[in-house]
C-alpha cells in the first residue's frame, strides 16, 4: 500500500501512543486513533502536500495534520461529556522506564494536569514537534504554547517533587514588593 493510505498506516503507532497519552485509557486512545483515521481517510481531499515535500514531521507533513484532526476529535469528545470521569487505569507506553514506580508517578502526575498544558506537553515533549508545530497543530499562538507548557513543566515538577498538595501560587504570595 502507497500513497496516502500507506503513509496513515506507517503513523497509526505514533497516533497511538500520542493518543493514550491524551486520554489516559487504552480503549479509549484506541477510539480516538480510529476517528482519526476514519476522518483522515474521509477528508483526505483537504490534505495537500506541499510539492518537494515529504510525508513526515515537517510543518506541512501528514503527522502535524493528523495531530491536529485527533485534538479536534478530542475536544468535541471531551465538549459532548457532562461529567468527566477519573479512572485509575493507567496507559500502557511502549517506552521502557529502568523505575516501573517512576513511570506510574509519571503517568499520574500526567493525568492531573489539565487538558490544554498536558496537549502542549504531549506535542513538544514527546512528539517532539516545535512549538509553531505545535501552535498549529493546536491552533493557538506560539506564545500561548511557551506559556502552557512552562505551567505544565513545573506542575509535573510540583507533582514529581511530593508537593502535590501545594496550591500552585502559594510561592507568588511570599514575594514582597521591592522599590
Amino acid at each position: 500500500m502507497e500513497g496516502f493510505e500507506g503513509q496513515l498506516v506507517a503513523l497509526a503507532p505514533r497516533l497511538r501512543r500520542h493518543a493514550r497519552g491524551l486520554t489516559g485509557d487504552a480503549a479509549q486512545a484506541d477510539d480516538l486513533v480510529q476517528d482519526t483515521l476514519e476522518r483522515a481517510l474521509r477528508y483526505r481531499w483537504r490534505f495537500r502536500l506541499r510539492p518537494g515535500a515529504w510525508w513526515g514531521d515537517g510543518a506541512d507533513g501528514l503527522l502535524p495534520w493528523l495531530l491536529t484532526l485527533m485534538h479536534r476529535l478530542r475536544l468535541n469528545s471531551l465538549r459532548r461529556k457532562d461529567l468527566v470521569v477519573a479512572t485509575d487505569t493507567l496507559p500502557e507506553v511502549s517506552a521502557p522506564v529502568a523505575d516501573p514506580g517512576l513511570r506510574r508517578d509519571l503517568l499520574q502526575a500526567l493525568a492531573q494536569l489539565p487538558e490544554a498544558q498536558r496537549s502542549v506537553l504531549l506535542l513538544v515533549s514527546l512528539e517532539q514537534l516545535t512549538y509553531a508545530e505545535a501552535a498549529r497543530v493546536l491552533d493557538i499562538p506560539q506564545g500561548t504554547v511557551m506559556s502552557r507548557l512552562a505551567r505544565a513543566r513545573e506542575q509535573m515538577r510540583r507533582l514529581l517533587d511530593g508537593a502535590a498538595s501545594a496550591q500552585p501560587m502559594a510561592a507568588a504570595s511570599s514575594l514582597q514588593r521591592v522599590k
